[in-house]
């Protein structure tokens, strides 16, 4: 289990630095960044998450995200399964016109002109919340967040509504079907006693149990945290590089 406080601790960590970050995983400013040519730090970020996902698929959200964090204190509190299935399509329904909004504003403003990763907070000295309006926003999607978790169950957030979700589950498709990983869980389902702890530890609400027995350890929503490899006691299941 040390490896599941390391990265409990890692996340709580990138978790407290959000408001110096917040900005960089804004689906706002890339919007205002396309109106005028630029491509903002926030859409950077998503293209290098894209990119970090065709190596190690979905472990940035398991080991880095800063909402994650959050999410992983939520469950101290309210520790029911998300519905996941269908529903996790919700996030897709978001990601899609999003995405294609950006492309057309910028299509529409004569394509890219500049890249600037410090793109509106550069008046703030590259750090997010300086002033009391940018802090408001920050608690406002902060409780929002805190809602969507607290209601819909453990990692909610990241199943129906996180607009990053979608290029980190493109680019763990394309790994897959390249067939090429750099981290990757793989079971032995003949070790496997059938005792659930790996569901039942799963931050995803995934069924782990049934992936192992169908040697099938492939799931889109999968964040590779390890959870389920740390608390099987036969050690049926394995988190490797």
């Amino acid at each position: 289990m040390k490896r599941q406080k390391l990265r409990r601790g890692i996340v709580l960590i990138t978790f407290l630095t959000l408001p110096i970050v917040f900005d960089y995983f804004s689906p706002a400013i890339p919007f205002f960044g396309a109106m005028e040519g630029i491509v903002s730090g926030s859409l950077i970020v998503f293209g290098i998450l894209f990119l970090s996902s065709l190596l190690f698929g979905r472990a940035y959200c398991g080991w880095l995200c800063p909402v994650g964090g959050l999410q992983e204190c939520c469950m101290i509190a309210v520790d029911k399964k998300a519905k996941g299935g269908k529903l996790n399509l919700i996030k897709f329904f978001i990601w899609v016109p999003w995405l294609s909004a950006i492309i057309f504003l910028f299509f529409l403003n004569d394509g890219i002109k500049k890249i600037d990763f410090t793109y509106i907070t550069i008046t703030h000295h590259g750090i997010s919340l300086m002033d009391m309006k940018a802090y408001m926003v920050y608690y406002v999607c902060l409780t929002l967040a805190l809602l969507i978790c607290l209601l819909s169950g453990k990692r909610g957030f990241c199943h129906y509504v996180c607009w990053a979700a979608p290029f980190l589950i493109i680019g763990t498709k394309i790994r897959k079907h390249f067939k090429y990983s750099f981290i990757k869980l793989n079971c032995e389902p003949e070790k496997c006693s059938s005792c659930g702890l790996c569901n039942k530890n799963c931050p995803m609400s995934l069924d782990v149990k049934d992936m192992v027995q169908m040697k099938k350890m492939y799931n889109s929503e999968c964040i590779l945290c390890g959870s389920c490899a740390d608390t099987c006691p036969k050690k049926a299941i394995k988190l490797s590089l």
